[in-house]
């Protein structure tokens, strides 16, 4: 089955950390990983991106505070791991992991994250 499913997500204070998870099912194998995220009332936006390569790409808003890792396991099933640190409340947003196969745009659930005191 077609999927991504994100996990990680949770309450965090201001300055804290956070990793989430994607896990994407074997398709993807071959495809490039994408971190979005959407704060209430605001347009979804790209965070960062993970190529088969491991070329990674970060949106301004978090570079320099995030990694982004990838690993296949044994049965091709694609984890990928978003490291966020120094979290403001800016960062509040449901995170999502996104990947295009066959063609289609593929979407997880998402994730929420929320940072405050």
């Amino acid at each position: 089955q077609v999927q991504l499913v994100e996990s990680g997500g949770g309450w965090v204070q201001p300055g804290g950390s956070l990793r989430l998870s994607c896990t994407a099912s074997a398709e993807f194998k071959m495809s490039t990983i994408n971190w979005w995220r959407q704060a209430p009332g605001k347009p979804r936006e790209l965070v960062a991106s993970i190529q088969t390569t491991n070329k990674t790409t970060f949106a301004p808003a978090v570079e320099g505070r995030s990694t982004i890792s990838r690993i296949a396991t044994k049965n091709s099933v694609v984890l990928v791991d978003l490291q966020m640190n120094d979290l403001t409340p800016q960062d509040t947003a449901v995170y999502y992991c996104m990947a295009v196969v066959y063609g289609n745009d593929y979407w997880g659930p998402g994730t929420q994250v929320t940072v405050s005191s």
